[in-house]
């Protein structure tokens, strides 16, 4: 069982920057990829950014060259650095951890924290 908890979400104005923490109650350096994923009002979930033990990394073409993903191996944490922040990036931004283990994805999600944009 891994316990995800996300930080870092507020309220800013459109143009601006937030820096989204997600801590793990484990290592994550056994974990195959860790990611952000968001949900807007009335919207279906959807992926932001991912990473992969290896560091490799996905992002959604509405973020892209605006958002960049890291991971901390050491203080188990995975960022989500979000800048030129626009009022459709505003939505409950979650954590999520997947881990690969005898062919079985077992999945995590995090409680979300909330980011509003200004316009």
């Amino acid at each position: 069982q891994v316990q995800l908890v996300e930080s870092g979400g507020g309220l800013v104005q459109a143009g601006g920057s937030l820096r989204l923490s997600c801590v793990a109650s484990q290592s994550i350096s056994n974990i195959n990829i860790l990611g952000w994923h968001r949900q807007a009002p009335g919207k279906q979930r959807e992926l932001v950014a991912a990473i992969t033990r290896s560091g490799d990394t996905n992002y959604a073409d509405s973020i892209e060259g605006r958002f960049t993903i890291s991971r901390d191996n050491a203080n188990n944490t995975v960022n989500l650095q979000m800048n030129s922040l626009e009022p459709d990036d505003t939505g409950v931004y979650y954590c999520k951890a997947d881990l690969y283990s005898n062919y079985v994805v077992r999945t995590y999600w995090g409680q979300g924290t909330q980011v509003t944009i200004s316009s």
